[in-house]
């Protein structure tokens, strides 16, 4: 079997399983529809290659998915870097999500994480940040859900081993998580 056979296989074995996340899925979209349309915001992080989906799912948001509408606030807590530098270093690297939404997050808000492991840190403290701050959150994880399972208000764990597979399985999910929120937004 050639690579590009094998990861499309793999990908195809994985988006299969996300099936069984339905019911976490409705529950992530009414959280999310309910914070736009009282008119608070998202607030979306993550590491490496999660630190661009949450820019990206960010961007879905505040610009559009697929109809022309209204944009809705959405910040990437990942887009500045002068920001994250100075936490680095006048603070730690565990702190650049959770200072953020210590000064940033307000109760109506959500907080979605995107970690393909779990075991990111910073957004395990973002997590703990937005529960002490009563804002509702959403955490996108793989694997078994790495010690960050159980924190969010709403879990959507895509089993798995390999990294790629994963993230593809987020993608999916975060773009349903779109479509379903986007047919409840006013256009206007």
């Amino acid at each position: 079997m050639s690579h590009l056979q094998r990861a499309i296989e793999e990908s195809v074995a994985t988006l299969r399983s996300l099936s069984a996340l339905e019911e976490p899925l409705q529950r992530a979209a009414q959280l999310v529809s309910r914070c736009l349309i009282s008119g608070k915001k998202l607030l979306i992080c993550g590491n490496g290659g999660s630190a661009s989906d949450a820019t990206h799912l960010a961007t879905e948001f505040l610009c559009r998915f697929k109809d022309d509408r209204r944009p809705y606030p959405a910040i990437s807590l990942t887009a500045n870097g002068e920001f994250m530098t100075a936490v680095c270093n006048d603070y730690h690297a565990d702190e650049i999500f959770a200072r953020q939404v210590w000064g940033l997050a307000e109760k109506g808000d959500v907080l979605i994480v995107i970690t393909t492991s779990g075991k990111s840190k910073n957004v395990v403290r973002a997590l703990e940040e937005a529960k002490r701050k009563g804002v509702e959150s959403i955490a996108f994880l793989g694997r078994d859900g790495g010690f960050t399972k159980g924190i969010a208000t709403v879990d959507l764990i895509v089993p798995g081993t390999v990294t790629a597979r994963i993230q593809e399985g987020q993608k999916v999910l975060y773009h349903a998580l779109c479509e379903i929120v986007e047919e409840t937004l006013p256009k206007a």
